[in-house]
């Protein structure tokens, strides 16, 4: 795109652009690099790196010595957003987007509602990267910035996208990531304690979620949370979806199996029968949120229950082989909602011990770490309290947070190293019992003191796996 595409009341010299850039490290040669400033950097600074680096124009919001065209505007941060969706050609308009919040599942639910529609029309946004039929990269936030944002939707619709199903997280309304995006659905599936380091209270957390449902067409709420009626107020065109014969989706009953779970439900009067290969309760109304928010698009329904053996959701309860008589399950839960239905699934099943490996983030919501820690502790038989991602901060104090209310346990260990605590778990597994490793799902890095390091847990587990076979 040429400069004065981007810019039609540029009068200067002109210049093709190939790409945009906020970030001197990334960018590509011929980019226009964009210098907004942020709360520590002023990307003013990094002008002659980004020059260096092959800087084809500028977007200033002062004059500039410089060789290279650049375009002056009172405030580039307030331009960046027009800039990236005219650059793209606004592909944001091509796609209807379903945004997705709640504490626990928007990973669960986004997945499945892609995999509902079919991943050739239905892009994916979250933690796990983004993905479709074409492709799966990966991405820095759970809702990335604007800087990513518009580029992902237009690679989707290039690729033949017509819908997209996005996590979006309460800090991405709390930062504005979103302010300018229409959701032609919003989805929530629970609302518990969460990222208070950010939000500061349950109410400003809570506010930050509502935002979703006020740029929607039409919410899909679960009618069983505590909060539902506080979400239900915010947008008139609701369905809801829960236990109740008064829901728009009704879910009758349930059985969850060790390998599938049958579930009925009525729609429109009509029941069904269906076999998830998802497991637990909490999967149970992930399902049926995405359900809902796909049948009120107009999807047939049986369109949607022909793609169920097809779901799988990367880093939720992803079984670790051991070719032996002991189970290893992998899985993202860290909060305490998350941890409890995780619970609520095991403690039906019929093992002998409960071995869980879980840390919590360093920098992150500290309150949540010592109901973590005693749940943990509650439903184990041996707990093991490590490291995840502790980031700058101190290892001990926030393990000494989870465990404030448990000094008196006897079923729990200390072991920093998480190599370590997933070996030692492995190593203790006996006849049925089960290794639940908590925490970081199928992410592949841990963040320690400024560094990003390599780090799987379904690799660690099955490297232990493979030693205790040795053994």
């Amino acid at each position: 795109m040429k400069l004065t595409n981007l810019f039609p009341n540029y009068q200067g010299r002109d210049v093709e652009i190939s790409g945009l850039s906020i970030n001197t490290q990334t960018l590509k040669k011929g980019d226009l690099f964009l210098c907004i400033k942020g709360a520590t950097v002023d990307r003013h600074d990094y002008i002659d790196q980004a020059i260096r680096n092959g800087a084809a124009a500028l977007l200033t919001a002062k004059d500039v010595d410089v060789d290279i065209p650049y375009v002056k505007v009172e405030n580039p941060n307030l331009e960046m957003e027009d800039i990236y969706r005219r650059f793209y050609n606004n592909p944001q308009n091509k796609l209807k987007i379903i945004g997705i919040t709640g504490t626990d599942g928007k990973t669960s639910t986004s997945m499945i509602t892609q995999k509902l529609i079919g991943s050739d029309k239905c892009g994916y946004i979250g933690t796990n990267g983004y993905s479709c039929a074409a492709f799966k990269r990966d991405t820095d936030n759970t809702t990335p910035g604007i800087d990513s944002l518009y580029r992902i939707f237009s690679e989707f619709v290039d690729s033949g996208c017509e819908y997209v199903a996005m996590e979006t997280s309460s800090e991405a309304f709390f930062y504005g990531r979103l302010k300018n995006i229409s959701f032609v659905r919003g989805v929530i599936t629970n609302v518990d304690r969460e990222h208070l380091n950010t939000h500061k209270t349950l109410e400003n957390y809570i506010s930050c979620k509502k935002q979703l449902f006020n740029q929607c067409q039409m919410g899909i709420l679960n009618a069983n949370d505590k909060y539902y009626n506080e979400f239900k107020t915010v947008n008139d065109n609701n369905i809801s979806y829960g236990y109740q014969c008064s829901n728009d989706l009704y879910i009758r009953k349930y059985d969850i199996l060790a390998d599938k779970t049958l579930i009925d439900f009525v729609y429109q009067n009509k029941e069904y029968h269906i076999t998830s290969p998802l497991l637990g309760k909490f999967n149970v109304e992930n399902l049926m949120a995405a359900l809902a928010c796909c049948l009120s698009l107009g999807f047939e329904i049986y369109h949607l229950l022909n793609n169920l053996p097809a779901l799988f959701v990367d880093g939720r309860m992803n079984s670790v082989n051991t070719d032996d008589d002991y189970y290893v399950i992998v899985d993202y839960a860290h909060t305490p909602n998350g941890l409890r239905r995780l619970f609520e699934f095991t403690n039906t099943l019929n093992i002998n011990r409960t071995i869980v490996v879980i840390g919590q983030a360093g920098e992150r919501d500290p309150y949540k770490r010592k109901d973590v820690g005693k749940i943990v502790a509650d439903n184990a038989q041996l707990a093991i309290f490590t490291y995840e991602d502790p980031r700058n901060e101190d290892v001990d104090s926030i393990i000494e947070m989870m465990t404030t209310d448990i000094k008196d346990y006897d079923n729990y260990l200390i072991i920093k190293d998480r190599h370590e605590a997933i070996e030692k778990a492995i190593m203790s597994a006996q006849k049925n019992d089960m290794v639940l490793i908590l925490g970081k799902g199928n992410e592949d890095y841990q963040l320690i003191k400024g560094e990003c390091i390599d780090f799987n847990d379904i690799d660690e587990a099955k490297k232990a796996i493979a030693k205790k076979k040795k053994v």
